[in-house]
């Protein structure tokens, strides 16, 4: 199943987004080398700047999803203010083949 993991940043946390962000993408990182990460990508502000983000998932189920997100360096930095995880489907634009790594 996909899950969209998003994520609302904490107000005022950009520096702490910028020091996280490599552990952040080497787990990332992790997660699409096993077939787990489907796409993520930041959230803008009104001047560019990331202010959360949008990862979604394949998990077996919304505890496994929760359990993923919980990992990611970013939650246990204690950058986000809000998680919300939904299961989700992809019906447009979606892979011919979403299982291949790019």
């Amino acid at each position: 199943m996909l899950f969209a993991v998003n994520c609302k940043d904490r107000p005022g946390q950009l520096q702490l987004r910028l020091d996280v962000r490599p552990d952040h993408v080497a787990y990332l990182d992790d997660l699409n080398s096993s077939g787990v990460l489907k796409f993520a990508g930041p959230y803008l502000d009104d001047e560019e700047k990331p202010c959360g983000s949008l990862v979604v998932i394949e998990a077996e189920d919304a505890e496994a999803a929760g359990a993923i997100a919980g990992r990611d360096p970013y939650a246990r930095a204690g950058l986000f203010q809000e998680v919300d995880i939904r299961r989700w489907n992809w019906v447009f634009n979606k892979p011919q083949n979403p299982d291949r790594q790019a």
